[in-house]
């Protein structure tokens, strides 16, 4: 059992934009999110292109949604298609933010993506009103000068905000969950996919240890959890009785941070030779990533998804090293093992690449046996100075001027599609 009493009990406000590319792209063309039927693919030229937005009546009368391709859109007069604007969707993400402040100081206010946020209200009860009025406020503020549409859950933590509002505010508005409602609300959901933090192969594993609601999690005994899953157990089993002690701007999954990039191809890829080019501009990414953080990792995963052509399919392996690295050629080559390994000579379209087992950087060991490893290290962070101040294109590996490579054309992007 957990004592609530012995826990605090903030204000905290998980603020979702409704469909947000697609309710801004209807704004732009002075249509009404909520009544129009409007979806942002990555590229209106290319019938395969993913879906990365549609409207709330796309997703209710067409059962398209964000992950749906083109060629499933159906030739409906009242349907829009049109082509992303990252750079004005980020920039009028950065203008909700500045109607947070009106609210809240900046320290108070957590951006957890472009479409999502969290801010701490306590404090501002005296001047506002009380959470549902603030957020009642800010939802009106949103509407009258944005015409754009939100959901806002209210909890004691992170967490609790967030779950509230996956789990009942999208579909109502605005609602509060309290310590007390974790029992009755959190408990029964099912299947643990729908729980935030748990994933499918986390799910997997635990159905087969015969849990399959947030409750039986609750009542399961905490020392199995953590035999079977480390840190991620304690935290498994805590978050489903609802404590979550993370602050605002905290990472809220602590113990779980890791780094990766995932990359939908935009062609097929059969040649082997051209897949490895790509392999080694994703490891050039997500070493840059946990740099940037001073963060390295013992843990390397590949995953290879392959065509529809070649009925899908691939494979998803992990590696972990003795020595912790943010040093791209350590990942990669740990990639091409595990690549070599289990690679069945396949048309490729999809790549992915994520580092774990995360330390800091500065705890790393140096090797006696490795004596250029350490300018290796401070090379990458050079490398990394160069591309902040002058773009990420300004250095490149000689793969990405190839066929096969990507990276060249992904520079031209905002967040992976057209700016």
């Amino acid at each position: 059992m957990v004592d609530y009493d012995m826990l605090p009990k903030k204000k905290i406000l998980c603020i979702d934009m409704k469909s947000f590319y697609a309710s801004c792209a209807a704004v732009l063309m002075g249509l009404d999110p909520l009544n129009c039927y409007i979806a942002v693919v990555g590229n209106t030229e290319r019938q395969g292109s993913v879906v990365l937005a549609a409207s709330p009546l796309m997703k209710k009368e067409f059962g398209i949604k964000t992950g749906s391709r083109l060629f499933e859109i159906p030739k409906d007069p009242r349907i829009k298609i049109v082509n992303p604007k990252m750079a004005m969707y980020l920039r009028i993400s950065t203008e909700l933010t500045r109607l947070f402040h009106r609210y809240v100081p900046k320290e108070a206010i957590h951006t957890y993506s472009v479409d999502e946020s969290f801010i701490q209200i306590d404090g501002a009860e005296q001047i506002w009103g009380d959470a549902k009025t603030i957020a009642s406020k800010i939802r009106d503020d949103m509407e009258r000068e944005f015409q754009l549409p939100c959901a806002i859950g209210i909890g004691p933590n992170m967490l609790l905000a967030k779950l509230c509002l996956d789990l009942e505010a999208k579909k109502t508005g605005i609602q509060e969950w309290t310590y007390e409602d974790v029992q009755k609300k959190l408990w029964k959901l099912s299947p643990l996919s729908k729980m935030w933090g748990i994933g499918s192969r986390v799910e997997k594993t635990l159905n087969k240890m015969g849990i399959f609601t947030v409750g039986q999690l609750a009542r399961h005994p905490l020392e199995l959890l953590e035999a079977k899953f480390g840190i991620m157990g304690n935290q498994l089993y805590y978050h489903a009785w609802g404590v979550d002690l993370s602050e605002i701007g905290a990472p809220i999954m602590q113990g779980q941070i890791s780094f990766g990039k995932s990359q939908i191809l935009l062609r097929d890829y059969p040649d082997p030779e051209e897949v490895k080019h790509v392999v080694l501009e994703i490891c050039e990414e997500v070493a840059r990533r946990a740099r940037n953080q001073k963060k390295a990792g013992r843990t390397v995963s590949l995953g290879i998804g392959y065509s529809k052509d070649e009925w899908g399919g691939g494979f998803h392996r992990s590696k972990t090293i003795e020595t912790p690295t943010n040093i791209t050629m350590d990942l990669y080559e740990v990639c091409m093992e595990l690549f070599n390994r289990f690679y069945e000579k396949k048309t490729v379209r999809k790549i992915s690449v994520s580092l774990s087992n995360i330390e800091d950087d500065f705890e790393a060991q140096l090797s006696l046996f490795e004596q250029n490893r350490e300018k290796q290290r401070v090379l990458g962070y050079v490398m990394d100075s160069i591309r902040n101040k002058y773009g990420s294109d300004s250095l490149l590996r000689a793969v990405s001027y190839t066929p096969a490579g990507t990276a060249k054309h992904r520079a031209t992007l905002v967040g992976g599609h057209k700016a």
